[in-house]
C-alpha cells in the first residue's frame, strides 16, 4: 500500500461518518473515541488495496473520495468484478470480522482518499454495538458470500448472450425453490427461531387465524428482539415486519431488487395467482450475476448535495459495461441505464425543491425522445418539458411562472454538469415553449393533431414518446391518456406522420452494399441511429398511436401490437430482433469509445465489423424496408 498516511483530524471524519451507515446510528461520544484512532491514507489509481486469499487486513478501509474495485481473481478465464464502492464505501470488513485473508481483491480505479481504522477498534465496535453488528452480519454474512462466490464460478463458464439467468431477463419465480415456511400468530419467538434455525432460513412467514399472510419475521427482525431484550416466550407478531410487501412472479429480478433497496427491506414474498408461493431476497438475485448496480444505486441515494450528483453518471458506464462483455440484450441494458438516470433527476430535483421552497401548484417533470421511451444509451441529449396544473387566478400564475422559470433553469444546469448535455433544439423545461400548464399542453398536443404542419410532424417524433418522470406524476399519466384517446382518431395526422416514417431510407444499394459517408469528418461510416434505430422507433410510435396504444417504449410497442393482432407477429419479432441487434451494437461502439477516452457517438466503419456482424447488419437493414412497405400498404401511400 501507499506509505502517505498521515493523522486524521476527529473535526474532519466525525461529519463524514455521521453519513456512512452504521457509524451514523453511534453517539457522538463513541464517534469521537472512534475518529480518534483513525489516519487518512492516500492511494493513488491502480493501487492493490487487498489481494484475495493473501492479504491480512489490518485496517477498515473507508472511502472518502475516489473509487475501489472489488473482484474475484480466478485460475481460469478473466477475473470477475463482484462490486464498485464509491464515497462512504467500506473495504476489508468480512476479514477483520472472520479474521481471515481478504476474500476478494481490491484495486482502486480512481485516485483515492481512506479513513484507516485498526482492525482491532473495528472488531470491538462490532462486539460492542448492536447497531454495527447487526449491519454487518446482514450484509457480510459467511454463508451469503460462499454461496456468491460459487455462483461466480459457475455462471464464469456458462453464461452467454441466450442465458435465462441475467439480473435483467429472470423472472422472480424462476428462481424460486421451495414453498415459504410459516408460523401461526399466537406462537413465540422462541419458536420462530427454532424453526429457521433448524431448516436453515432467514425468514419466515406469519399466518393470521384465517390462513392469510399477516407479516413475516427475519433473522434482523430476532437480532433487534435480542438487542431489545423482548422476552422469547412472547408472540412473534410482537417483533415481526407488517404489512407483508409482495410482487409477482412475472416481475424482473431488477425492478425487485430496486423495489427492496428503496423500501430498505431485504425479503419478498414472491405471490402466484395471489397465493404467497415462495420467498426471495437481495443476496438470491444479486448473486445471479458478477456485477450488480446495487453500489452505484446506494451512492446516489446517500448523496446529500448538488454538487456530488454531478460526477455520479459518468460511472454507469462501469457498471453497464460487464453487462455488455456478458452478452445482456440491449433492451435489458438501456433499461438500466434508464433507471439510474432517472434515479439521478429523482435526487437531483428532490434537492433543488427542497432547495426552493414548495411549488405554487402542482407540476409534472416529463421525459422526452429516447428517454421517453426508456432508451437511453451513453449519449443522450435532454429532451424534457415541465406541466404544471392550472393557476386559480392571474397572481398564481405569476407566481407558478416566475417559480418554475427559475426551477427548470437551475435543473438544466444543473442536470449538464451531470453529464447530460441541454438539447441543441431547445426542446427542455427552460424553454418557456416547452414549460406550461396542463390546460395549454392538451392544447397543444390537440391543435398538432389537428392541424399537422411539417414542423409539428417533426415535434411528434419527440413528444409523442413522453412519460412522466417526476414530480405529480397524475398530471403527465392525464395528458398521455388525452393524447391516447385523441391521436387514433385523426387520420390525417397520422398519414403526415406515415409519410414521414418513409423519409430515413435503409443505407443499402441495390446490390446490398453498405451506403456510407463518402467524404469529410465523417467518411466511410454510417449513422446506426439515423439510419438504423430511427426507422423501427418511428415505426412502432405510428401504430402504438393509430391503436391507441400508450406504451412509449418501441420493443413493448411492438408486442403490444402483436398482441393485439395490429401487425403480424412475425413481422413484430423481426422488427424486434433487427432493433435490439442495432442497439446492441450501438451500445458496445459506445462502450469502446468511452473506454478509449473518446466521446461516443452513433458512427461505425461497416469496414471494421466481422463477416458475421456486417450480415446480420444488412439483415436488419432488410427488415426496415419490409417494415416500410407495410406502412405504404395500411396507409396506402404511393411512394416510389
Amino acid at each position: 500500500m501507499h506509505d502517505d498516511v498521515f493523522a486524521a483530524q476527529p473535526a474532519e471524519i466525525i461529519p463524514f461518518l455521521k453519513r456512512v451507515l452504521p457509524f451514523s446510528e453511534l453517539d457522538d461520544a463513541t464517534l469521537a473515541a472512534l475518529a480518534r484512532t483513525c489516519t487518512i491514507d492516500f492511494q493513488p489509481k491502480g493501487t492493490r488495496l487487498l489481494t484475495q486469499g493473501k492479504t491480512t487486513v489490518e485496517h477498515l478501509l473507508i472511502i472518502q473520495r475516489g473509487g475501489v474495485k472489488l473482484y474475484l481473481m480466478q485460475e481460469q478465464g478473466e477475473d470477475r468484478l463482484v462490486d464498485y464502492r464509491g464515497e462512504g464505501g467500506i473495504v476489508g470488513a468480512l476479514g477483520i470480522i472472520r479474521n481471515a485473508p481478504a476474500s476478494l481483491t481490491a484495486d482502486t480505479i480512481e485516485d483515492t482518499f481512506v479513513f484507516r481504522m485498526p482492525a482491532a477498534e473495528f472488531r470491538r465496535l462490532v462486539e460492542t454495538h448492536p447497531a454495527v453488528s447487526r449491519h454487518f452480519l446482514k450484509n457480510l454474512s459467511e454463508h451469503y458470500v460462499s454461496r456468491a462466490f460459487s455462483e461466480l464460478r459457475r455462471q464464469h463458464a456458462d453464461l452467454c448472450a441466450d442465458s435465462p439467468l441475467t439480473l435483467f431477463s429472470t423472472r422472480l419465480g424462476d428462481i424460486v425453490h421451495r414453498e415459504p415456511l410459516a408460523i401461526e400468530s399466537g406462537r413465540s419467538v422462541r419458536d420462530a427461531a427454532a424453526i429457521m434455525m433448524a431448516e436453515g432460513i432467514g425468514s419466515l412467514l406469519v399466518t393470521a387465524p384465517d390462513g392469510s399472510p399477516a407479516g413475516i419475521v427475519t433473522d434482523k427482525d430476532l437480532r433487534r428482539a435480542v438487542a431489545e431484550g423482548e422476552d422469547p416466550a412472547a408472540p412473534v407478531e410482537f417483533i415481526m415486519s407488517a404489512p407483508l410487501v409482495t410482487a409477482s412472479h412475472r416481475d424482473m429480478c431488477f425492478d425487485a431488487l430496486l423495489s427492496m433497496m428503496a423500501r430498505q427491506i431485504h425479503h419478498l414474498a414472491v405471490l402466484r395467482e395471489g397465493r404467497v408461493t415462495g420467498m426471495v431476497t437481495s443476496h438470491d438475485i444479486m448473486v445471479l450475476q458478477g456485477r450488480s448496480p446495487v453500489s452505484l444505486f446506494r451512492e446516489i441515494v446517500a448523496q446529500r448535495t448538488l454538487e456530488g450528483l454531478h460526477p455520479l453518471s459518468q460511472k454507469v458506464p462501469l457498471v453497464v459495461g460487464s453487462l455488455i462483455e456478458e452478452g445482456a440484450k440491449a433492451g435489458n441494458i438501456t433499461r438500466m441505464i434508464t433507471v439510474l438516470n432517472d434515479l439521478i433527476l429523482e435526487k437531483l430535483l428532490t434537492m433543488l425543491q427542497d432547495r426552493m421552497g414548495p411549488p405554487p401548484v402542482p407540476f409534472c417533470w416529463m421525459l422526452m425522445g429516447s428517454e421517453g421511451r426508456r432508451e437511453q444509451t451513453f449519449h443522450t441529449d435532454q429532451d424534457n418539458a415541465l406541466i404544471h396544473g392550472d393557476p386559480a387566478d392571474a397572481e398564481e400564475a405569476a407566481r407558478a411562472e416566475a417559480y418554475f422559470a427559475a426551477f427548470s433553469a437551475e435543473a438544466i444546469e444543473h442536470l449538464g454538469r451531470c453529464g447530460y448535455p441541454p438539447c441543441p433544439g431547445g426542446m427542455m423545461a427552460s424553454n418557456p415553449q416547452w414549460r406550461m400548464p396542463f390546460a395549454r399542453f392538451r392544447d397543444f398536443f390537440e391543435g398538432m393533431l389537428i392541424l399537422p404542419e411539417p414542423r409539428e410532424v417533426l415535434n411528434a417524433t419527440i413528444f409523442f414518446d413522453f412519460r412522466p418522470g417526476y414530480g405529480h406524476t397524475e398530471l403527465g399519466e392525464a395528458l398521455r391518456r388525452h393524447v391516447t384517446a385523441h391521436a387514433s382518431r385523426e387520420g390525417v395526422f397520422l398519414r403526415h406522420l406515415a409519410r414521414d416514417c418513409l423519409a430515413a431510407r435503409p443505407p443499402l444499394s441495390f446490390f446490398r452494399s453498405f451506403i456510407v459517408e463518402k467524404d469529410g469528418e465523417h467518411k466511410d461510416t454510417l449513422d446506426l441511429k439515423t439510419r438504423g434505430l430511427v426507422p423501427f422507433v418511428d415505426f412502432a410510435r405510428l401504430f402504438a398511436l393509430r391503436h391507441a396504444i400508450a406504451e412509449t417504449n418501441t420493443l413493448d410497442r411492438l408486442h403490444l401490437l402483436a398482441e393485439g393482432g395490429h401487425i403480424a407477429a412475425d413481422l413484430a419479432s423481426e422488427a424486434a430482433e433487427a432493433y435490439e441487434f442495432l442497439m446492441q451494437l450501438r451500445l458496445v461502439h459506445q462502450m469502446r469509445q468511452i473506454r478509449e477516452g473518446r466521446e461516443p457517438d452513433n458512427r461505425v466503419r461497416p469496414d471494421a465489423l466481422s463477416e458475421l456482424e456486417k450480415k446480420t447488419l444488412k439483415e436488419a437493414f432488410t427488415v426496415i424496408s419490409g417494415l416500410q412497405g407495410f406502412i405504404r400498404d395500411v396507409f396506402r401511400l404511393n411512394v416510389a
